[in-house]
């Protein structure tokens, strides 16, 4: 097949495949992660039923896409906010904001918990938790983090605290999260 026709193909499956992702990351935001259904994700993605079965074989593979999708975004929102914040202070405290509010707007159920599972969320995990240790280790330079605790242990702290936003409701209630988990990573007096 000459090149040009594998590209046009490729363009083609890569652009099915994303319109499959968006008309599923929209249900799941209407409906949440268990009830969506491969006709819903055929009719808002505006690909025929069979189309899609081409493409993924049933509705839980096409979560696990949309969600590994999901984890990568949200890595390279974590970044990108920790590469915007400038001063490594000011970077742990946006990063873990922003962490939080992650964990805040997650779905629930078995179904988030199959999704979880995936090797795409422990490499993911790994990520965030190397990206947190640097964080945390410029700031035990700076002496504005702890230095009895290794950082990799702190950042382990950290992730696991925030984690309990999932369950809250509130910005206020998230921001007292955030400050006490910051408060545990200052210095000893």
């Amino acid at each position: 097949m000459p090149k040009l026709w594998d590209a046009t193909i490729d363009a083609h499956r890569s652009a099915v495949r994303e319109a499959v992702l968006d008309a599923t990351a929209g249900l799941v935001a209407a409906h949440g992660v268990a009830s969506v259904t491969m006709s819903q994700i055929a009719e808002a993605s505006g690909i025929g039923r069979a189309t899609l079965y081409k493409y993924f074989p049933d509705v839980e593979s096409i979560l696990r896409a949309w969600h590994e999708r999901q984890v990568g975004a949200h890595l390279h929102q974590l970044q990108a906010v920790r590469e915007q914040a400038g001063d490594p202070g000011r970077a742990l405290v946006t990063v873990l904001e922003t962490y939080a509010r992650i964990c805040q707007a997650q779905h629930g159920g078995d179904m988030a918990a199959m999704l979880h599972q995936g090797p795409h969320v422990a490499h993911a995990h790994q990520h965030l938790q190397a990206l947190v240790a640097q964080l945390l280790a410029d700031g035990v330079r700076t002496g504005d983090v702890r230095d009895d605790v290794p950082a990799p242990e702190l950042a382990g702290f950290c992730l696991n605290a925030l984690r309990a936003a999932g369950g809250m409701t509130s910005k206020a209630a998230l921001s007292r999260l955030v400050a006490v988990t910051l408060a545990g990573l200052r210095p000893p007096a």
